[in-house]
């Protein structure tokens, strides 16, 4: 068997997904001291702003699943990078010139959310044009560690930088991160051949075609289903979080890089072991274990008090929920790629994606509300509620038949 080192392409490719995932864990925790301290949002506010940054996948994710499908993959890569490092570029400067709020700052994250919804789907289709079949569980493991180890340790640098440069320009150095992927990715050399115009039919037909393919699938369905509810009550967690912990546990800006970066040694360790757990259990069993896990792992933050012990609370739920997650997505995602066609891939990830990441625009400004309007508690008690109830569909859904054996049949 090749070493995913060998083959051509991969290596640049990883590179570039490193670079532009070490920005983004800056930026991440940047853009959230920004509105909770630079802008005073209230929880509400801060379920705006991030709903503002998953909103186009709701929007505009079928669609966008289509247009990928019709184009060569790298060229949507490389101009959704370099569009994303102008974009985020612009939020300091309109804070250097005193016009950056609540607005602007939803409709720069809306634009970054559109261009990352095109590069995704576009990016998770062109992995299995780098690398062989039986290296595709291997080569998102090893872009997911990419991302794990930029988790690890990006947010430890952003406190810094946000304490000495101040938030703003943190967000500066996830723009040059964006610039550099796009200028690797120019270098990528593999193939990625022209789709076959002739096929072309209407968009609203192809449109269907790819959500009937991952909706009517008897495990596509069931993954894709639960996937939508699990981002959807993990985003209430993680959006009341923020305002959570540094209003009411107290942890501190760097006590909330902490706990983010615990969660980059989860996926980490997690993305280590996705490949050895996959071969002992099966696909079916390590998705439902890993999902009750993720789910589960929340319940330290609802039961932290303040005091010293909760960073190490909050920082043991972020770490178990993160392992979980780097566990399971690689075997998720290479499952999906190899069930479905080479022609479907685009739409299929789209699909999936644009309800996932809708969720999002969804639980985000809903977790906001329950947190204002009820208490930060019980809204987190909801969002752990609904993460085990999804686990628990999964768990009892067809997904317990789904088989490696199947990735080699079905998407043939």
């Amino acid at each position: 068997m090749p070493r995913l080192v060998d083959v051509p392409g991969y290596p640049l490719f990883w590179t570039a997904s490193a670079v532009s995932a070490f920005g983004s864990q800056i930026s991440g925790l940047a853009l959230q001291i920004l509105t909770v301290v630079t802008l005073s949002a209230s929880a509400t506010e801060v379920g705006v702003v991030n709903a503002a940054r998953w909103l186009p996948y709701l929007l505009f994710g079928l669609v966008a699943g289509v247009l990928v499908d019709r184009c060569r993959r790298k060229p949507v890569l490389v101009g959704t990078d370099l569009a994303r490092a102008v974009v985020l570029a612009a939020i300091p400067l309109l804070y250097a010139l005193d016009l950056l709020g609540i607005a602007t700052l939803c409709l720069c994250v809306f634009a970054v959310g559109l261009l990352s919804l095109l590069f995704e789907a576009a990016s998770l289709s062109y992995v299995p044009q780098l690398v062989p079949r039986e290296l595709l569980n291997a080569g998102y493991a090893r872009t997911e560690q990419a991302s794990a180890v930029a988790g690890s340790t990006g947010p430890l640098i952003a406190g810094v930088l946000i304490k000495y440069l101040g938030a703003p320009l943190a967000v500066l150095l996830d723009a040059l991160t964006y610039l550099a992927s796009g200028l690797l990715l120019m270098s990528v050399n593999a193939h990625d051949p022209t789709p076959d115009r002739g096929r072309r039919r209407s968009l609203g037909s192809e449109l269907r075609e790819g959500v009937a393919w991952v909706y009517h699938h008897r495990t596509l369905a069931p993954i894709a289903l639960t996937s939508h509810a699990m981002l959807l009550f993990n985003t209430m967690v993680s959006t009341v979080f923020v305002v959570f912990a540094l209003r009411e546990l107290r942890v501190g800006d760097f006590g909330l890089g902490v706990t983010y970066a615990c969660a980059g040694v989860g996926a980490v360790l997690g993305g280590a072991l996705s490949g050895r757990v996959l071969g002992r259990f099966d696909v079916g069993v390590t998705l439902i274990v890993f999902r009750v896990l993720a789910a589960v792992g929340w319940l330290p933050i609802v039961l932290a008090e303040q005091g010293s012990w909760a960073v190490l609370a909050v920082s043991m739920a972020f770490f178990l929920v993160s392992l979980a997650i780097a566990i399971e997505s690689p075997v998720e995602m290479s499952y999906r790629q190899a069930v479905t066609p080479e022609g479907l891939r685009g739409r299929m990830n789209a699909t999936i994606r644009s309800f996932n990441w809708g969720m999002v625009a969804v639980g985000a400004p809903l977790g906001g509300v329950l947190a204002d309007q009820v208490s930060y508690r019980f809204a987190l008690w909801v969002g752990l509620s609904g993460a085990v109830l999804q686990a628990v569909v999964l768990a009892i859904s067809r997904v317990r038949e789904a088989r490696g054996s199947d990735m080699e049949t079905e998407g043939a």
